[in-house]
């Protein structure tokens, strides 16, 4: 089967949020599972700046939106077997940042225009074109509205995965035509119409052949009408062609066993020490106090959709507990301020990082016990399921992707529990959650079980590409 995926980033390439991690592992494995996948990509100046990018260039046209006519220069990399095609343009990818302009409307539009064109352009007939998001939303609108009669569309799938449905892709109604030369018609049905305004993402959902969740919990969640992301009237509309596939991890940049990143290399026999040895060094680099206190990690964008608010507020009753608290990352001004607060607090038992630093995240998921993630709402995530790997036990809200990933310990299901699970979003539940898991930390029999359940968990990508490819042949040829 020969499969493009089309999206707005990339691992290695570029990457901004779980999107970027998805589309590399799961292009991946597809290619090692014997299809031919090729990836689509816009050209940005941050990937032109990787010193190890070697790119041939392989074709050049007009792309037209309106009154605009710009040029998309298309570029080949091969990178561990699999073809990434950069599509370039200065004006709109020569950039500092992937988004956050004034203009990503018009930046993606002119992306999914270029994209468009480039199957024709290259002589590529795909079997599966597969989107992500908003910023692709539009290309099986106009794959099926105006390529018909091209050739090299005939029998292809298109299949759209949505990662984060809290950005709608909102565009001024005069931009289907403006921008996409599409027909009035298409708004005044309801087809692309979303909140009075043309919605990228809405179009992707109505006119792809199958929708995916990241999860199959929070496809559910996103059909029920109060669900925070609305969609549940469009979705609904497409109940049949719904589904949730859970994402996976990648199991080899994620494995203790041969991980460059960790202080100490562990398996599950050797669990203790790696962990003492990760620990240790975040006390010596941060000047903690050694001893033996439960370890409590967050790795995470700090925003209250990830529960940051509830594990700011736990964090502190951590603390004065005597627990261990580090925690990595960036986002809101205020929670990044009272996650300082705590470290200025609790100088000698929290460790505090600003940012993203890949090493210590590494170090984190090995050197905690435990990793708290209780989030508003979570498509899939994934900072669970790397703990996990770790033998780290997540304390998360049960939820989206954390209620498929992680079987909550009850007291009577030691044999398969792998984790923590709390169900309102609160302070009271998110502590009784905590507290559970404190009692298996001072249990050392139970809490070894525990951990070994975790390590065993199988996350691969593997089984999310299996069911991928179960969809794409489930789809009927046109």
């Amino acid at each position: 089967m020969k499969i493009a995926m089309v999206a707005s980033e990339s691992n290695p390439l570029i990457k901004t949020g779980g999107l970027g991690d998805v589309i590399w592992s799961l292009s991946h494995q597809l290619n090692q599972l014997g299809h031919e996948t090729c990836v689509v990509l816009p050209y940005y100046s941050s990937v032109k700046n990787l010193p190890w990018v070697k790119v041939k260039k392989v074709g050049s046209y007009e792309v037209t939106l309106s009154w605009r006519h710009q040029t998309a220069d298309i570029f080949l990399l091969n990178f561990m077997g699999l073809p990434f095609y950069l599509i370039s343009n200065d004006f709109y990818f020569n950039r500092d940042r992937c988004y956050g302009y004034d203009d990503d409307g018009e930046r993606f539009a002119f992306f999914v225009l270029a994209v468009k064109q480039l199957f024709p352009y290259l002589g590529l007939h795909m079997d599966v074109i597969h989107v992500h998001d908003w910023q692709t939303g539009m290309l099986p609108v106009l794959i099926r509205e105006q390529c018909q009669d091209e050739p090299v569309y005939k029998g292809t799938k298109l299949v759209m995965t949505l990662h984060n449905e809290d950005f709608k892709g909102y565009l001024d109604r005069y931009f289907l035509n403006h921008f996409f030369g599409l027909d009035d018609r298409l708004y005044e049905s309801g087809a692309v119409r979303f909140d009075g305004m043309l919605s990228t993402l809405k179009a992707g959902i109505v006119y792809a052949d199958k929708i995916v969740a990241v999860s199959p919990s929070h496809a559910e969640e996103l059909l029920r009408m109060d669900d925070p992301m609305r969609l549940a009237g469009v979705l609904k509309t497409r109940k049949d062609d719904f589904l949730g596939i859970v994402n996976g991890i990648d199991i080899e940049e994620f494995d203790p066993e041969h991980d460059p990143f960790i202080a100490k290399n562990y398996n599950a026999k050797t669990v203790n020490e790696g962990k003492d040895a990760s620990r240790k060094r975040i006390f010596f680099l941060y000047d903690l106090e050694e001893d033996d206190a439960p370890v409590f990690g967050v790795v995470s964008r700090l925003t209250y959709q990830k529960g940051i608010d509830l594990v700011l507020r736990l964090g502190e009753e951590i603390l004065e507990e005597g627990g261990k608290f580090f925690i990595l990352g960036a986002g809101d001004e205020e929670l990044e301020a009272r996650m300082e607060y705590l470290h200025q607090r609790y100088p000698s038992r929290c460790a505090v990082y600003r940012g993203y630093n890949n090493q210590l995240a590494h170090d984190i998921y090995a050197a905690s016990d435990f990793f708290l993630m209780p989030s508003l709402f979570e498509p899939c995530g994934i900072g669970q399921m790397l703990a996990q790997r770790y033998g780290t036990l997540p304390i998360c809200r049960n939820v989206g992707g954390l209620r498929d990933t992680v079987i909550a310990y009850d007291g009577n299901n030691l044999k398969e529990a792998n984790g923590f699970l709390f169900d309102d979003f609160s302070l009271e539940e998110f502590r009784a959650a905590k507290n559970l898991a404190l009692s298996c930390f001072a249990d050392g029999k139970k809490m070894k079980k525990l951990i070994a359940n975790a390590m065993s968990t199988d996350h691969s990508w593997r089984k999310s590409a299996e069911k991928y490819l179960a969809l794409y042949e489930s789809i009927p040829a046109r």
